[in-house]
């Protein structure tokens, strides 16, 4: 079976992400693809909180082609930040309905660490690509999410159900349904009490509707939401049972990318 490594939160760290790439042998000193036919899959929330989102984007994007002709493999999913660069794109400031939220999208969007650089640096080839990112993979028997949220079940009973529902949701111009959208993908915590015996809590759900056998995730940082001292960050967390492995090592708190071979 060949590689695979996940990665989550890199949130503008461009340096710190090339530098994680290159500890793990996936790429070269100049950048390009070293890894053969592994393959990578990122977790989503590219930018904001950090220096350079959208020159992360710009890596990726290139990463995949690279790793492409290499017979390897770059995947992305969509975070809950990408969802809040976008809404802040196509709706700027203008009030929305039942949401007292100064500037609006733009406005909640800086709140949570937004910069205007990505704003700014944003071209149709970069709105394009988030807007067509899947929010949910099985790979492997992993079943890779961004958020430690079941309310993707709130979208579909499969992958490809969930996926089409996130498109269309990033397709509509009705900024209703954009401000539910982004409390979907933002929502956290919860696996934190699941336990196997029970089968019908959140992490056997997710598990036995969308597929996999082990849940990995980013969104919530080892530092801030589990406890982990950012000097302690050194490797992803597994817990509820071993079925749920986090792998937000909060880069932008003083932590780091954690950068995980699964196989």
């Amino acid at each position: 079976m060949t590689p695979l490594y996940v990665a989550a939160d890199i949130h503008g760290h461009r340096t710190e992400f090339g530098e994680s790439l290159r500890e793990a042998g996936l790429v070269d000193h100049t950048g390009h693809w070293s890894g053969g036919d592994a393959r990578l899959w990122l977790l989503g929330d590219y930018v904001d909180r950090g220096p350079d989102g959208v020159g992360v984007i710009d890596d990726i994007r290139r990463l995949a082609v690279s790793a492409r002709a290499a017979g390897g493999h770059v995947g992305a999913l969509l975070g809950n930040h990408e969802v809040q660069l976008l809404a802040a794109h196509r709706f700027g400031t203008r009030s929305v309905a039942g949401w007292d939220e100064p500037g609006g999208f733009r406005g909640g969007w800086a709140r949570f660490g937004g910069r205007e650089k990505d704003l700014h640096q944003l071209t149709p080839q970069h709105v394009e690509w988030m807007t067509r990112l899947p929010a949910v993979a099985v790979v492997d028997g992993f079943l890779l999410v961004h958020s430690d949220t079941a309310r993707y079940l709130e979208l579909g009973s499969s992958v490809a159900t969930v996926n089409t529902a996130v498109t269309a949701a990033l397709g509509s111009s009705d900024p209703a349904a954009w401000l539910d959208f982004c409390g979907r993908m933002s929502d956290r915590g919860a696996f934190r009490d699941a336990v196997q015996a029970n089968p019908d809590d959140p992490v056997s759900l997710m598990l036995r509707t969308l597929g996999g056998d082990v849940l990995v995730h980013g969104h919530s940082t080892l530092t801030k939401h589990f406890g982990v001292a950012p000097q302690d960050v050194t490797v992803a967390l597994r817990y509820a049972d071993d079925r749920v492995i986090a792998i937000d090592g909060g880069v932008y708190e003083g932590g780091r990318i954690l950068l995980t071979r699964l196989r």
